[in-house]
């Protein structure tokens, strides 16, 4: 399972982990992703999408099917 989000796009990103003495190691901030299933009453059918936290909520704001089209206007679901 890929670390990106399917309605918002979020994915790993990259910084450092500082310590005291200011020594720099690489980490990965990774997104809160989990894989939801989802029904869509329009199309009579369930989808299964992973999405993260923020993903969430916005479908529960606008709903699944306007969430859908905007994610796929902006490239992130087939």
């Amino acid at each position: 399972m890929s670390k990106v989000c399917e309605v918002t796009g979020k994915k790993v990103m990259f910084g450092n982990n500082v310590s005291f003495s200011v020594n720099k190691t690489k980490r990965r901030f990774d997104v809160n992703i989990s894989k939801k299933k989802f029904y869509i009453p329009e199309e009579d059918r369930w989808v299964t999408l992973n999405v993260s936290s923020k993903g969430i909520k916005i479908i529960n704001k606008k709903g699944i099917a306007a969430a859908l089209k905007d994610a796929r206007a902006n490239g992130f679901v087939k």
